[in-house]
């Protein structure tokens, strides 16, 4: 088929033309027009080039240190995510070591809560009132109540919440290691060391390459973390963006900070991609085996690697204990710190599930997340169907469009969204989005766009071509066969996608912290606001309650993405329909949640994280 063909074949079809509008029109007015509208706020405030704001940024000795704060712990984290990650990674899965299976369900803590929930539960644990602190100072009365504070903390609560990138994606690539060339080298001698340091991490370095990608942008884009553990001493690139927005006299430099934290973040995917592209790594064996589990055969090594593996577990599962245990606690157990049966109540889930102020940011965080997760599945289920279907310049420009949210940290796009609907734009029809409940919506949909185009799209991919070839010959219509083939076959996968980004807007904070409009309240907000004391005893318990209840939805969702897509990814499927539901939503994973750029791009979580959240 030549190249121009599809694009006739598209041209003839009126409901492809009408996707192909509304989607130009939802390009340019949310992705395109705002980041442009940011680039002249800050280069062009007058209609002609001006320096100012990067005189004033250069000027101003906080900016200043922030910018490199960030890029310090972005540095930082790139390095001590991966020691931790791959330490984690392999005493679960390489090495033989005794309760792996335990030690995995506590290094896989962090997938069932992050963001500013987790940054709350460390503060409320180890901060200058927190629980192991007030026990610690019993002990050590002359200590220092905040020194759970600055750039130490930051770094360690961040290390250990990215991990999950490591925990899905690096435990993956491992199982894809050839057990016969590690048998080759054990016969020629090689070393336990040996073998891992020249021969497993060498296959594992795309994988290494795409978390570290995403824990440097972590890093470089923290907000929650910062603000909520970094006190005066250290704060970063987005809170500053944060502050200058509150301010129209300082908008200027928020977007031009704004702006040096994209240029940051598009050089960094180029330049790792380059590196990435530079290496061979493969098995070169021909018939690969399963990898078995190693022992250490040197006995102080094993009993090293055994007491760091609990050392961490304790460190991982010590703030879930803790939490799920306080949000039984009474107020004066919360504030002592010290617990006891007779402390344990039901009343803080009674207040916050019955009493309309505790209950009301719940619901809103519902709310929206439930319809930005089904508006996102739901507008890109043909869009994705059409750029797998249709590969041509027209496919491509706008799938490259599409993916302009994971190039971008989010405080720019929240920016841009800002100053460039606070005033009536025609591009919206002449209204006013800046202070209403819908930007908000706007934004928590195009943010989760590219995961759900690329989960799409290979949920689409997956289907056999032959089902659609033959009902083509029967005369079907392209949307017969669409909805009555193709929609039920990506059903599955499409409601997975939809329950992942569900599960991960429940608690966004660095998004809604821009956008939220004043009387609706998401629970992220809320959350931090109670991490600062503004609701006293009530307020700490009801955040417990919070993250407790955050725990089991994310862990449900996890359960019926995963669990139930695992199960079934063990059952025989008959040729006609491989892998629609399940693999789509778990086995493509790894390739759908990576930012545009990395080998199979980045892992995001995905997953990004899904679902990893940045905290």
């Amino acid at each position: 088929m030549s190249g121009s063909s599809p694009v006739r074949s598209m041209a003839r079809s009126p409901f492809v033309l009408v996707v192909g509008v509304v989607l130009t029109w939802f390009i340019a007015a949310f992705l395109v027009w705002p980041n442009i509208h940011v680039l002249m706020a800050t280069f062009f405030p007058d209609g002609s080039f001006s320096g100012r704001a990067a005189e004033k940024l250069f000027s101003s000795q906080r900016a200043m240190k922030a910018l490199g704060n960030s890029f310090l712990l972005a540095v930082a984290l790139s390095i001590t995510v991966n020691v931790v990650g791959i330490f984690i990674v392999l005493v679960t899965h390489y090495f033989r070591i005794r309760g792996s299976r335990i030690l995995f369900l506590g290094y896989a803590t962090t997938f069932i809560y992050g963001g500013i929930v987790l940054a709350a539960g460390y503060k409320f644990i180890y901060g200058d009132k927190g629980i192991v602190t007030s026990l610690l100072l019993q002990v050590f009365p002359g200590m220092d109540p905040a020194w759970f504070s600055g750039f130490f903390a930051v770094l360690l609560v961040m290390t250990f919440a990215t991990t999950t990138n490591h925990m899905l994606f690096v435990a993956n690539a491992l199982k894809g290691v050839d057990y016969q060339t590690i048998e080759a080298a054990k016969n020629l001698g090689a070393s336990t060391w040996t073998i891992l340091r020249r021969i497993v991490l060498p296959m594992l370095k795309p994988t290494l390459f795409a978390v570290t990608i995403l824990s440097f942008l972590t890093g470089l884009g923290a907000l929650s973390a910062p603000q909520v553990l970094g006190g005066r001493d250290f704060q970063t690139i987005t809170p500053m963006i944060l502050t200058f927005t509150n301010s129209p006299t300082s908008r200027d430099l928020a977007a031009l900070l704004a702006v040096i934290l994209g240029v940051a973040t598009m050089l960094m995917l180029a330049v790792m991609s380059r590196l990435e592209r530079g290496g061979t790594y493969f098995s070169v064996s021909k018939v690969s085996s399963e990898l078995q589990k190693q022992d250490i055969r040197n006995p102080v090594a094993n009993i090293a690697v055994h007491a760091v593996a609990y050392l961490l577990f304790a460190v991982y599962t010590l703030p879930v204990v803790l939490i799920v245990l306080y949000s039984f606690a009474d107020g004066a157990a919360i504030q002592t710190g010290q617990l006891t049966w007779g402390s344990l109540t039901l009343d803080n889930y009674v207040r916050v599930l019955t009493q309309p102020a505790g209950l009301r940011p719940f619901v809103v965080s519902v709310a929206y997340s439930a319809l930005a997760a089904l508006i996102a599945v739901g507008g890109l289920l043909f869009v994705a169907r059409l750029l797998q279907k249709y590969r041509n310049w027209v496919a491509s420009l706008f799938e490259y469009l599409l993916h302009i949210p994971w190039i971008l940290p989010s405080a720019l796009l929240a920016l841009g969204l800002i100053i460039s609907y606070d005033h009536p734009n025609p591009m919206v029809g002449g209204a006013v989005l800046t202070g209403t409940t819908v930007i908000l919506l706007i934004a928590f949909v195009t943010v989760k766009i590219p995961f759900t185009l690329r989960m799409l799209k290979a949920s689409f991919a997956a289907v056999n071509s032959s089902l659609e070839e033959a009902a083509a010959m029967m005369g079907a219509r392209t949307l017969y066969v669409f909805r009555r083939i193709l929609l039920p076959l990506v059903l599955p996968a499409a409601a997975a996608i939809t329950a992942l980004n569900f599960n991960s807007l429940l608690d966004d904070y660095d998004t809604a912290i821009f956008l939220a409009h004043p009387l609706f309240q998401p629970l992220g907000l809320v959350i931090k606001a109670n991490t600062d004391g503004a609701e006293g005893t009530d307020g700490v318990a009801n955040t417990f309650v919070y993250t407790v209840l955050l725990m089991v939805i994310t862990g449900v969702t996890m359960y019926l993405v995963y669990g139930r897509s695992r199960r079934s990814g063990n059952r025989k499927r008959l040729p006609a329909a491989p892998a629609a539901g399940g693999a789509s939503a778990a086995g493509v994973l790894a390739e759908s949640s990576a930012p545009a750029g990395s080998s199979g791009s980045a892992a995001e979580e995905g997953v990004l994280p899904g679902p990893a959240r940045r905290p």
